[in-house]
């Protein structure tokens, strides 16, 4: 005699598809938990809107900030940095760093003295500065407040920088770009 199966019954579509979406679910979840600790944390993206740091970045290059690395060590004359914009915090700006917490700064025959020393090429990049703005004109010596620095942009004569708004409070230092990693053709370590 022949036994009949048993009728299982069959599950719905949700039913089956429950431990799938579950599982994805988990895994997005988890990835986007990542991604924000990452992007806090250790590295950020940004775009550059403007041309003021040219010929290192042109408009609309995007660029990989590290954002640890100011925890470890204090940041270095030269070094192309990112922070909070000093007269409206909710904007980024990136610039190089030129002074840092007290030294004397000054401009002159477009060239940038440290206290009394000629700073060289290798620590900066453009080749000449203009003395313009408030904290840059007329060749008068600057002293940089304590917890602050003052940074300028590579593109000298098209850059609103420390010599038009002062000086940048430490607090308000995003990170140090590393890379450009778009476009294709201008992918790079930062210098």
């Amino acid at each position: 005699m022949l036994k009949e199966k048993p009728e299982v019954p069959k599950k719905s579509f949700w039913q089956r598809s429950k431990p799938v979406i579950k599982e994805y679910g988990e895994s997005l979840l988890i990835a986007f938990v990542l991604a924000m600790i990452i992007r806090t944390f250790v590295v950020q993206a940004f775009k550059i809107p403007t041309g003021s740091m040219k010929p290192t970045f042109t408009e609309g290059d995007r660029i990989l900030v590290n954002k640890f690395i100011y925890k470890f060590r204090e940041p270095e004359r030269g070094e192309v940095i990112v922070f909070k914009y000093p007269e409206n915090p909710k904007l980024a700006f990136i610039k190089r760093l030129i002074g840092k917490s007290g030294e004397n700064l000054k401009i002159k025959n477009g060239r940038i003295l440290i206290n009394g020393r000629e700073i060289t090429e290798k620590q900066i990049s453009a080749n000449f500065y203009y003395n313009r703005g408030k904290y840059g004109g007329t060749e008068q010596e600057i002293k940089v407040p304590a917890d602050t620095l003052y940074a300028l942009g590579d593109n000298s004569a098209n850059s609103r920088d420390s010599r038009y708004w002062g000086f940048i409070p430490e607090k308000n230092m995003i990170g140090k770009a590393i890379l450009i990693y778009w476009p294709p053709y201008r992918v790079r370590l930062v210098e």
